[in-house]
């Protein structure tokens, strides 16, 4: 199986889920997709981080984006597992959890690792844009939770830099000023698109006020 690499079409797929069979770019429609592995069902940090998704699905209805889960148990383990998450977390799980068993989805997205085991998902991130490319992976290993604020912020850095043609700096947040790429070189183009100006700390790094804002 070949690498995925960014920028790749992602994979099709149809598979079982908490929510009856989901074709994969037929569900993920014009949205934003963030597709999360688990190592199983009923563990304690895939609760936490299954309630931590439900908790901000109004911010990822903001944004335009579809969260779905993934493990390698059936659709009536996940169901039965949605009912202790929505009581221990506090929260609604608004979105599906794809039931591989068959490991298909897995190894098309080369998500269980040898190294930390040959049964389950290590904690796999793949953000995925509406025209099914491959944005961003993150890969955690099986006893580490993931950091929900950062993938907001990811998504919230990709979103602005395909609208306004710009990068993030490090630790960037929303609001904070910008990256003008240095493949932007005519003066006449950048004054169209950054009408508050910029400043040049070096000729290859100049510095714009967040667009919009």
């Amino acid at each position: 199986m070949r690498q995925l690499y960014l920028g790749d079409t992602i994979p099709d797929f149809e598979q079982d889920s908490s929510i009856g069979p989901i074709r994969f770019h037929a569900w993920a429609g014009d949205a934003w997709v963030v597709l999360f592995s688990h190592p199983a069902d009923f563990t304690p940090v895939c609760t936490t981080e299954l309630g931590l998704t439900g908790r901000l699905q109004a911010e990822f209805d903001r944004r335009n984006v579809k969260a779905i889960a993934l493990s390698v148990d059936d659709a009536a383990s996940h169901r039965a597992w949605i009912k202790d998450i929505e009581a221990t977390q506090h929260t609604v799980v608004g979105f599906p959890i794809i039931a591989d068993q068959d490991r298909k989805v897995a190894s098309l997205y080369q998500m269980i690792h040898a190294g930390e085991s040959t049964t389950v998902t290590v904690r796999t991130v793949f953000i995925i844009d509406p025209a099914k490319k491959l944005r961003l992976t993150l890969t955690y290993p099986l006893n580490v939770g993931r950091n929900f604020d950062e993938i907001l912020r990811v998504i919230d850095a990709l979103q602005l830099a395909d609208a306004h043609t710009v990068a993030t700096p490090g630790n960037w947040q929303p609001g904070d000023e910008v990256v003008i790429p240095p493949s932007i070189q005519d003066e006449a183009e950048i004054r169209a698109k950054f009408p508050k100006g910029y400043r040049a700390e070096r000729p290859y790094l100049r510095l714009t006020p967040h667009p919009g804002r």
